[in-house]
């Protein structure tokens, strides 16, 4: 059988426009939030686990893997024992760093706090 995760917006743009592009790489419940975690140090799967608990581990596996597969992070496997695995932003996902501090800033502005 094929591979059953692929992506099905993944080159979805039939009018070529660039907030369709970015969005197929951000887009999602968790890619924002994961990218935020990484680039503030929580760069291991157990921990971005705990920072979001009400994400399924099978979808913080599948937006870890597209993040990945888009070039926006990269996986580190340390040979040790046990086995460690940490994430850490591209150059190329560092570019997307702008759009991440803005929807963190607009969120902080606009948030009804209960």
């Amino acid at each position: 059988m094929g591979n059953s995760s692929v992506r099905k917006t993944k080159n979805f743009n039939p009018t070529n426009c660039a907030v369709t592009y970015c969005m197929n790489i951000i887009g999602g419940k968790w890619k924002p939030v994961i990218i935020h975690l990484i680039c503030k140090d929580v760069n291991r799967y157990s921990l971005m686990q705990k920072a979001m608990p009400e994400a399924s581990k099978q979808t913080l596996t599948n937006q870890l893997r597209e993040l990945e597969a888009d070039g926006v992070i990269e996986r580190i496997v340390f040979a040790e024992i046990p086995p460690r695995v940490e994430y850490r932003m591209t150059p190329f996902g560092d570019t997307l760093l702008p759009i991440i501090d803005a929807m963190r800033a607009w969120g902080k502005e606009h948030r009804k706090d209960s």
